[in-house]
């Protein structure tokens, strides 16, 4: 990542030695929430990500992009995401179904 430009850097110092900050990733965490707040389509792209790395559930997905699990679905299908089901055998299915009878 890189630094700060020099202007941003001087600002963001200033917030801290004024005390309005109690330290500069302070001031850069309070600027990345505000970033989010702002642009919602962020959480969404994010949220998408993190789902596709398996960093995520679903449910938490759909959380972070401010949506529905249905909602948040039907974003994925749109765009193109396709879900894989594993299945079994069917003679291991049947073997479990034994078991519970």
């Amino acid at each position: 990542m890189e630094a700060l430009s020099a202007d941003l850097e001087r600002k963001v110092k200033a917030l801290v030695k004024g005390g309005i900050y109690s330290s500069e990733i302070e001031v850069i965490k309070d600027a990345i929430k505000s970033l989010f707040r702002e642009k919602a389509d962020l959480n969404v792209s994010a949220a998408i990500e993190l789902y596709k790395e398996g960093q995520v559930s679903l449910g938490k997905a759909a959380e972070i992009a401010g949506m529905t699990t249905i909602g948040f679905k039907d974003l994925l299908r749109n765009r193109g995401f396709i879900w894989e089901i594993e299945s079994r055998p069917s003679e291991e299915m049947d073997k479990k179904l034994k078991k519970y009878m």
